[in-house]
Formats: C-alpha cells, sequence, structure tokens
C-alpha cells in the first residue's frame, strides 16, 4: 500500500550542506540548442508553421545541465563525459570554463560529433526537435580515460551521477568498473537511466526511471496502484539497488526502498509549460540531499520541489537555492 510522506525540511540547513559536497556526473554531454521564434502564417510549401526566428541560445545539456543544476546549487562538481573536436564541442569548453567548472574528466574523441538537439520554440510551445548525434559507444582509449579519471577521484567526491542519454558514454565496461568500486566503501552512485542500457545499472544507490522507463524494464504496464507496486518491487531485484524512484510526470513520484517501504510523494508544480531538463534537475537534487544525508524519502521530497520549479520554465533551465527554498517553505507553511 503506498503512504504518502509527510516530512519536515530543514530547507537552510539542507542547503549549506549543498555547499559542502562534492558530486562527479558521468555522462552524454550534450549542446541545446534554442531557435526562438513567432508563428504568424502557414507555409505554402507545405502545412507547416512558418517561424519568424528572433533569436538562437546555446545551453549545456544532457550530463553537462546536470552539472548545471549541482553548480547553481552550491555543489562542487566535476563532469566527465566525450566531446567531439568540432564547433559545438569548443562551445562546450567555453560554457564550462564561464562558470568555472573543472575541465579534466572531459575527453575530446576525434570523428565522434558533439551531441546537439536543437528545439524551435514559438510562442513559448515547442514547434519541432532535431538531433545531431552519434548512438555507438564511445572508443576503448575513451572509456579507459573516464575510467582513470573516476578511479582517481573517487574517494575525493561525495557521490556519482550516471546521467545516462543512451549515446555512448555509459558503456559496461565503465559501469563494471564503478559496480567493483561501490563494493568496497558503499558510495552513492545514482542513475537517470535510458531504456537501452536497463541491464548494466545492477547495484547502484538507486535508480530514477520515468514511468515508461520503469514499465520497459520491468516488462509490464502500470495501470493501477497495484501494478504501479509489483513494478516497483520488480526493479528493486533487477537493478539489486537500494530504492528505486519512478518519476510519474503530473502524478507526482513514487519511491520504492529495500526496506519494503513505497512511499508517494505528490507532485507541487503549480504549471507545467515545459519538461525539457527535468529529470536532470531531479537527478541533481536527489544526489546532493542523499550525499548531505542517506534518507530516501526525505530526498525525494526535496527532489519534487525542484522539479516542480523547472517545469514551470521554457528551455533548459536549474533550480536557484532561493527558488528551492522560497517552494519548500511555502508549501510546508502556506
Amino acid at each position: 500500500m503506498l503512504r504518502t510522506l509527510t516530512k519536515t525540511i530543514d530547507i537552510q540547513k539542507l542547503l549549506k550542506t549543498f555547499q559542502k559536497t562534492s558530486i562527479l556526473v558521468l555522462g552524454d554531454i550534450m549542446i541545446d540548442e534554442f531557435i526562438w521564434g513567432n508563428v504568424t502564417r502557414i507555409s505554402p510549401e507545405a502545412p507547416v508553421p512558418v517561424v519568424a526566428v528572433t533569436d538562437d541560445t546555446l545551453l549545456l545539456g544532457g550530463a553537462a545541465n546536470v552539472v548545471n543544476n549541482v553548480h547553481s546549487l552550491g555543489g562542487r562538481v566535476l563532469l566527465v563525459g566525450v566531446i567531439g573536436d568540432d564547433r559545438m564541442g569548443a562551445k562546450v569548453e567555453a560554457l564550462l570554463v564561464e562558470q568555472g567548472i573543472e575541465m579534466g574528466g572531459v575527453t575530446v574523441e576525434k570523428g565522434r560529433p558533439t551531441t546537439v538537439k536543437t528545439r524551435v520554440i514559438a510562442h513559448s510551445q515547442q514547434v519541432v526537435r532535431f538531433d545531431r548525434e552519434t548512438l555507438g559507444s564511445i572508443g576503448r582509449q575513451s572509456q579507459e580515460k573516464i575510467i582513470r579519471y573516476i578511479d582517481g577521484h573517487w574517494d575525493h567526491v561525495d557521490g556519482i551521477i550516471i546521467s545516462d542519454y543512451g549515446k555512448g558514454v555509459i558503456t559496461p565496461a565503465v559501469m563494471d568498473f564503478i559496480r567493483e568500486k561501490r563494493k568496497a566503501d558503499g558510495k552513492l552512485v545514482t542513475v537517470d537511466p535510458k531504456m537501452n542500457n536497463f541491464t548494466i545499472y545492477r547495484g547502484v544507490t538507486i535508480v530514477t526511471p520515468n514511468s515508461r522507463e520503469a514499465e520497459v524494464a520491468a516488462g509490464k504496464g502500470i495501470k493501477d496502484e497495484r501494478s504501479l507496486a509489483e513494478v516497483g518491487v520488480e526493479l528493486l531485484e533487477k537493478f539489486a539497488s537500494e530504492a528505486v524512484l519512478i518519476t510519474r510526470g503530473e502524478e507526482g513520484m513514487v519511491l520504492f526502498e529495500r526496506s519494503g517501504a513505497i512511499t508517494n510523494v505528490p507532485t507541487v508544480a503549480k504549471e507545467v509549460y515545459d519538461v525539457t531538463g527535468a529529470g536532470d534537475t531531479v537527478i541533481s537534487v536527489l544526489t546532493l540531499a542523499l550525499a548531505a544525508e542517506r534518507d530516501f524519502p526525505r530526498a525525494a521530497v526535496v527532489a519534487n520541489y525542484a522539479a516542480g520549479i523547472v517545469v514551470g520554465k521554457v528551455g533548459t533551465a536549474v533550480v536557484t537555492p532561493e527558488e528551492l527554498r522560497k517552494a519548500v517553505t511555502e508549501y510546508v507553511h502556506p
């Protein structure tokens, strides 16, 4: 049976702890390009809108957006991943340097393009998205560099985020290394998964699939409270993790713990404009909170507040300490 959590959050104390926390983010680095404009007519060539472009924005995306979220909340952060030897790869480097984020874990792989997701936005609505990417696994040398970097920084971070967008950085060899390292010290390792990689996450701390990903991983649909519970319990066994957090959009989140506890975390979003990057925010805040205190329900609640903030923004966005403090305070003491 689901239980709804009602825990008091000392957000001021938590935000101070974030500033003392160091997180390593491993995953698929991207550029999120947003082309902004207005639509006033339909093309005479085909039944599609004509967008009059007014602006073009390049932002860090994927694992780099997770880094943005951790950094925005005051956490110390290291980024590990791969970019191409191209213009967009250079843009990633420039944006990271601009924010003062350490670049030692970022590998340039020649012949492999930097992943770019381009979204055309008109009147605050996404008109179309097109992707430029390579989906195959990164090269052996890149994997070896990543493993060496993680090994050298393992003892100096409080937690590791696996931000998997299915673009080839999260390989069996890399995950095998992390799993073996974790056996010795129980390091906090959180995973934002992708459907094509479910078999390699086994043995981490917590996995955060959305409803569709959870259904695919479990091989059964979520139709009601009973089937939801069955899927959650099955995923705990499949991943051999301490917990599984299924994110359900407007229905909030449900947390499954190894102890058998199942906790419902209702959504707190007031308005939903854009879900772009919401998963990045959830995994970032969840990991920061778990690094501060290994309390899964409390961490899920804080991550839920953060998600409620970011879906109210258009485009790839982050949550600031003041926004999170205000959201938690207002919800607990309206």
